[in-house]
């Protein structure tokens, strides 16, 4: 059992006593707990676990922060959601950056490929949190491959003498280059589902 994780009702089968609830509703509930009772050698340790009703299934997130007031159950569910965000990160380095083709058999050349393709993309995606910022968006709102393909429109605008700060010509022109992603009907039903959930006015 990991740590820290994302179970279905179904497929929990640890073991565990609850020692304190923490708070509690219909749709989620924040309880410390001992697991593995039934073991010769149970955890030492106490656990938190953050449960949530998600589309008709129970969720539950595994946490050693044990304080809801340095991590509320709202993050505990959040930093769950995002640690998938690598997946996205791998796929979007492989297509938009060309990490997914090497370009010489040399390891020397293979690793400097490797190098210059993470430092720009560290780069790139702080760029991208200075334009959210700049447009008081979440960083998940801003499509980073637009970002990266709106360099070139800033480029251009340099030559003709029009621009001189790329976060200032970006945030100027978020719209007409498509930098902020649409809300789409899931992203506008998880966020119902998450007004309900934590009570969001």
């Amino acid at each position: 059992m990991k740590a820290s994780g994302r179970y279905h009702e179904i497929r929990w089968k640890v073991a565990y006593r609850t020692v304190q609830v923490l708070s509690g509703s219909p749709y989620d509930r924040d309880e410390r707990l001992h697991v593995g009772q039934y073991r010769s050698n149970p955890c030492t340790y106490p656990l938190r676990m953050v449960s949530v009703l998600w589309q008709g299934a129970w969720y539950r997130d595994l946490t050693h922060v044990l304080d809801p007031q340095v991590l509320s159950a709202r993050q505990v569910c959040e930093l769950d959601r995002r640690r998938w965000w690598i997946e996205d990160a791998f796929a979007l380095t492989k297509r938009l950056l060309d990490l997914a083709y090497v370009w010489t058999g040399s390891t020397n050349a293979v690793q400097w490929q490797l190098y210059a393709t993470v430092v720009f993309d560290a780069v790139l995606v702080t760029i991208c949190q200075q334009v959210a910022q700049a447009l008081g968006e979440p960083l998940e709102r801003i499509s980073v491959e637009m970002v990266f393909r709106a360099f070139y429109h800033y480029s251009r605008a340099v030559q003709r003498g029009e621009g001189d700060d790329l976060v200032a010509f970006l945030v100027e022109h978020a719209k007409l280059l498509g930098l902020v992603k649409r809300r789409r009907k899931q992203h506008r039903e998880r966020q119902h589902l998450e007004s309900i959930i934590w009570g969001d006015p």
